[in-house]
C-alpha cells in the first residue's frame, strides 16, 4: 500500500501538540541527543552542536523539554513527518516510531453534519476516520458521553425534543485521538396541522412554520417565526419588502418596539448547502398609538387607524429597490492625480446606505474595469428600481455628452478611451427604472482633442432623469486639500442635504444655493441641475416590493457577491501562540487586513505576526504593509472602527485579483534564554473577497454598454466572456450562490459593508480642485477643530481662520500644452483644476 502523500510533505510542526508532547516525553527519557546526532548528519537540515546545546538548556526551565525544543527546531529546518519516522527508525526507538506513525495516519475523512428534524424521526450522525487498524469511536453530547455510542454512526430513534444539542465524536487509536467537528441537532415538535404536509423521511429542506400577518401599534413588539427542517442544518435570512434586514439571521425575528418604518411585507429566505426556499409573505400593518376610546371606535368602524396609515403609505411614490454605483478615480497614470474622490465616495456611500441603497463603491478603475462595473451595476436594475451613479474624477463634455476618464486613459485622450454617461443612461432606461440619478463631480470643459460626434440613439422620453453636475458646462470643478486629504466642493454641500425628505430636484436646488453662498466658489464653480422629473420622487422614498420577488432576490445576491468579506479567523501556531486575523472593507475594492496577538505562552518574551507574499495582481508595496496605524497604510477612513494594537495592511484594487487571495502569515517570536528569534509560517486562503468575485478585470463583457449602445468608439465585437457572466446566468442562479448562502448572514447583520461613521462625526464630503489661500480674501471654509483622527474639514463656513495657518497646497494651472505650471498661492490663478479634462 502506497504511503499517504501528507506524510511525505507535512512538516512536523503541523502535528498536534499533544502528539509532539508524547513523543518528547519518550525522547526525554531516552534518545534525544542520539536523534540530534542522526539529524545533524543529514546535510539538508544543518543541525549544529550549538543548536543541540540550546536544546539541552531547556532542562533548566520549569517544565522544559530538550526533546520538544529539538523537534520544534527540526520543524523550522524543514523536517517532515516522513523524515522524522526515518530518523526514529534509525534510532531504534520503536515506541516513539509507532506513536508517530499512528498519529500521522489518523485522519477524520467524514465529519458529522448538523441537521434539523421533527420529533419522532430517526436521526443518524456519522463520522469516519482512517489510519491505524484499531480505531475506536466515542460520541459526546457537549461534555457528556452518549451511552452505547462506540461506532462511526450515532443513531437516535426516535428522536425527541430532549435530544436537541451539540454532538462531537472522538476517534481513538491507542493513546492518540482526534475530535470531529461539532454537529448541531435541532428537534421540533410541530404537528401537520401547524404548517401543512411534511415529508418526514429523507433530508429535504422543508418549511414547517410560516410567518403570520399582524396588525400592531407603534411601540408594540413584533415577533415573526419561521421554522424549517432539513439536512444540512437550515439557515435563515429575513427580508422586508424584498430587502434583507439587519439582525435577521435567526429562526425568530423580533423588534422590541416597532415604529411606522417597520411596516411592510416580511418573508424569510431559508437555505442550506443543497437547496433554498422562501416562506409565505406576512403583511405587517402598524398604526400610531391611540387611546382606549379611539381604539374601540376603530374596531367598530369600517377603516381602522392602522388601515388608514397603510393607505397613506400606498399613495406615496416608492422604489422597488435602490442601487448605486460610486466610482472615484484618483491615481491617473498619465494625468494629474486627485485626492478628493476617496473621501467623497466614502462619505456618499455611508449616506446612501442610510437611505437603504445597495451601494457598490470603487476606487481607481481602468477603462475595461469601469465598463464591467457598469455592466454589473445594470444587473442590479429592474422595473421601478431607483438607480444612482456617482462619478468623481477627470472628465469632459462634448456636444452635450459627458465622458468619464479612466485612470489608464492616454494623454491626450478621446471618447474611445472614456465612458459616455448618456450611453449608460440609455441602458438604464431600458430597465424601466423608476428614477435615474447621475451625480457627476468632474470638469465639463470642451476636449479640443476629440472632435467625434457621438452617433447615439435617441433617449426614450421618460420623466425619470435627474442630472446633478458639480459645475456648469464649459467650467471646471475643484477640490480642497487639507492635511494630506482632500474634500470636493460639491460633496461638501451635498452631504448636508442628501438625507432631507424632499423631491430630489428640490434638494439639489438647495445644494446649489449653499454653494453660491461660498465666496471661494463664486464665479468659478456652480452646481447645474438638469431634470425631466415631473413626479415628487425623492431619494428617501420607501422601498416597496412590486411582487417580483425573484428579481429582488437576484439583486440581493448580485450585491452580496461584491460585499462578502472573509470571516475573521484565529490561527494557532505550534509554539502555543494564537493570533487573530481580521478583515474590514473600506470600499468595495479596498480591504484592510489586521493581525493581533491574542495568546502568548509565558516562555516567549517577544512575539509579532505579519502578512506577506500577496498575489502579484495586487501590486502591493511591502513598505506600506504591516503598519502600526491604519493611516500609515493610506487608510484614513477606518481608523476609528478598527481594533487597536494591531498591524494593518491595506489591499487596494481588489478588482484586479484573478485568482483566490492566498497569502502567508508569519509568526516571529523569541524564547527566554535564546538569542535568535524563531519563525513559523501558515498559508491562508480567503477566496475572492468583495468585488474580486465579479471578475471585472476581464475583457469587456459582450453585453456591456460598448456594444448595446452603438457609438463611434465602440468595437464591432468583444472577446467572448465567461458563461458565468452572461445576463441569463447572472440574473438567475450564479455559481457563487452556495458561497453566498454559507456566508451571507454576516453581510446583513452589519447594516453596511463599510465601517460606517456616525453621521454626526467629522467625516465630511468632498469636491474637486485645490483651493489656495487668497491673501486678504474672506474664506468660507475651515479645518475641523474637534478631536478627530481624520484630517477633513467639518464645516465649510468655518474655514476662515484655518486657511492661512494650516492649508499647504501644490498649485497647478491648466494650460493648453499638457503641463501644469506652479503658481503663487496668493493669486487667483492658483486654483487647481483637478477635475479638468487635462490633455
Amino acid at each position: 500500500m502506497a504511503e499517504p502523500m501528507h506524510l511525505k510533505v507535512s512538516n512536523i510542526n503541523s502535528l498536534k501538540e499533544h502528539t509532539l508532547k508524547k513523543i518528547s516525553d519518550l525522547l526525554d527519557c531516552r534518545g534525544w541527543r542520539k536523534l540530534a546526532e542522526i539529524v545533524g548528519v543529514d546535510k539538508r537540515f544543518k543541525l549544529s552542536s550549538e543548536d543541540i546545546d540550546k536544546c539541552s538548556l531547556k532542562t533548566l526551565d520549569t517544565d522544559g523539554s530538550p526533546s520538544r525544543s529539538l523537534l520544534h527546531l527540526m520543524g523550522n529546518r524543514g523536517v517532515t513527518v516522513r523524515d522524522l519516522l526515518d530518523f526514529l527508525q534509525d534510532l531504534g526507538h520503536t515506541e516513539a516510531f509507532q506513536l508517530l506513525k499512528t498519529s500521522a495516519s489518523l485522519k477524520i475523512l467524514v465529519q458529522p453534519v448538523s441537521q434539523a428534524v421533527l420529533a419522532g424521526q430517526a436521526v443518524r450522525l456519522y463520522c469516519e476516520a482512517t489510519g491505524h487498524p484499531n480505531i475506536e469511536y466515542q460520541w459526546f453530547k457537549k461534555n457528556i458521553e452518549v451511552p452505547n455510542s462506540n461506532s462511526p454512526e450515532l443513531v437516535i430513534n426516535p428522536v425527541t425534543i430532549n435530544d436537541t444539542g451539540w454532538y462531537i465524536c472522538r476517534v481513538n487509536s491507542g493513546c492518540i485521538f482526534e475530535f470531529s467537528l461539532w454537529a448541531q441537532l435541532e428537534v421540533y415538535n410541530f404537528s401537520a396541522a401547524c404548517g401543512g404536509k411534511f415529508f418526514t423521511n429523507g433530508s429535504r429542506l422543508q418549511i414547517i412554520n410560516h410567518p403570520q400577518a399582524q396588525k400592531l401599534m407603534v411601540g408594540d413588539a413584533l415577533i415573526l417565526e419561521c421554522t424549517a427542517i432539513g439536512i444540512p442544518m437550515p439557515r435563515y435570512q429575513w427580508l422586508r419588502n424584498g430587502v434583507p434586514v439587519t439582525n435577521g439571521s435567526e429562526r425568530q425575528y423580533k423588534i422590541n418596539k416597532i415604529n411606522l418604518d417597520n411596516r411592510g411585507q416580511y418573508c424569510c429566505h431559508v437555505f442550506n448547502d443543497i437547496a433554498e426556499l422562501w416562506s409565505l409573505e406576512a403583511k405587517i400593518i402598524i398604526g400610531p398609538r391611540v387611546s382606549t376610546a379611539v381604539a374601540v371606535e376603530c374596531d367598530e368602524g369600517n377603516l381602522s387607524e392602522i388601515e388608514q396609515q397603510d393607505s397613506e403609505f400606498n399613495q406615496r411614490h416608492y422604489a422597488t429597490d435602490k442601487v448605486a454605483l460610486l466610482i472615484g478615480n484618483m491615481s491617473y497614470h498619465h494625468h494629474p492625480k486627485l485626492k478628493a474622490p476617496m473621501v467623497d465616495v466614502y462619505e456618499l456611500t455611508n449616506l446612501l446606505r442610510q437611505l437603504d441603497f445597495k451601494v457598490v463603491s470603487l476606487l481607481d478603475l481602468t477603462e475595461s474595469e469601469m465598463r464591467n462595473a457598469v455592466y454589473e451595476f445594470l444587473l442590479l436594475l429592474d422595473k421601478g428600481v431607483y438607480g444612482l451613479l456617482y462619478y468623481a474624477g477627470h472628465g469632459y463634455e462634448n456636444y452635450g455628452n459627458s465622458f468619464m476618464v479612466p485612470i489608464n486613459a492616454p494623454n491626450p485622450y478621446r471618447s474611445a478611451n472614456c465612458l459616455c454617461v448618456q450611453s449608460i443612461l440609455k441602458l438604464m432606461q431600458e430597465k424601466e427604472t423608476g428614477l435615474n440619478v447621475f451625480l457627476l463631480d468632474m470638469c465639463r470643459k470642451r476636449n479640443v482633442h476629440d472632435d467625434t460626434i457621438p452617433n447615439m440613439e435617441a433617449l426614450r422620453v421618460t420623466a425619470n432623469i435627474v442630472f446633478g453636475y458639480a459645475t456648469c458646462q464649459g467650467a471646471e470643478a475643484f477640490e480642497i486639500q487639507h492635511f494630506g486629504l482632500a474634500n470636493g466642493i460639491f460633496m461638501k454641500f451635498l452631504k448636508e442635504r442628501l438625507l432631507e425628505d424632499e423631491k430630489i430636484t428640490v434638494m439639489l436646488d438647495r445644494v446649489a444655493e449653499d454653494m453660491g453662498k461660498c465666496d471661494l466658489t463664486k464665479g468659478k464653480q456652480a452646481l447645474e441641475i438638469r431634470s425631466s422629473l415631473c413626479e415628487k420622487r425623492a431619494l428617501t422614498d420607501p422601498i416597496h416590493s412590486s411582487g417580483c420577488f425573484t428579481e429582488s432576490l437576484t439583486r440581493n445576491l448580485q450585491w452580496a457577491k461584491a460585499h462578502e468579506l472573509p470571516e475573521s479567523m484565529w490561527l494557532e501556531f505550534e509554539c502555543g501562540v494564537h493570533i487573530q486575523l481580521g478583515f474590514a472593507a473600506e470600499f468595495s475594492n479596498v480591504m484592510i487586513i489586521y493581525t493581533r496577538i491574542v495568546k502568548k505562552p509565558k516562555d516567549i518574551m517577544m512575539c509579532e505576526a505579519y502578512v506577506t507574499d500577496f498575489p502579484p495582481d495586487l501590486d502591493i508595496d511591502p513598505k506600506k504593509t504591516n503598519k502600526e496605524t491604519p493611516e500609515e497604510t493610506g487608510s484614513y477612513l477606518l481608523s476609528k472602527d478598527l481594533p487597536e494594537q494591531c498591524l494593518y495592511t491595506r489591499l487596494s484594487a481588489l478588482q484586479k485579483l484573478k485568482e483566490r487571495l492566498v497569502f502567508i502569515v508569519v509568526l516571529r517570536y523569541q524564547y527566554h534564554g535564546l538569542d535568535e528569534p524563531v519563525e513559523e509560517v501558515k498559508e491562508v486562503d480567503v477566496g475572492k473577497p468583495l468585488i474580486a468575485k465579479l471578475d471585472i478585470h476581464r475583457v469587456i463583457r459582450r453585453n456591456s454598454c460598448l456594444v448595446t449602445c452603438p457609438m463611434p468608439h465602440s468595437p464591432s465585437h468583444s472577446p467572448v466572456h465567461s458563461p458565468s457572466h452572461s445576463p441569463v446566468q447572472s440574473m438567475a442562479y450564479c455559481p457563487e450562490f452556495k458561497h453566498f448562502q454559507h456566508h451571507h448572514n454576516q453581510h446583513f447583520q452589519n447594516n453596511s459593508h463599510l465601517r460606517v461613521y456616525n453621521p454626526n462625526s467629522a467625516m465630511m464630503g468632498c469636491a474637486y480642485a485645490m483651493y489656495t489661500h487668497m491673501a486678504g480674501e474672506d474664506q468660507c471654509c475651515s479645518g475641523h477643530t474637534g478631536e478627530v483622527k481624520i484630517p477633513v474639514e467639518n464645516d465649510i463656513s468655518d474655514l476662515q481662520s484655518d486657511f492661512s495657518d494650516s492649508l499647504q497646497f501644490t498649485d497647478w494651472k491648466c494650460t493648453s500644452s499638457s503641463e501644469y505650471a506652479a503658481k503663487d498661492l496668493t493669486s487667483e490663478q492658483g486654483w487647481n483644476t483637478s477635475r479638468r479634462s487635462k490633455m
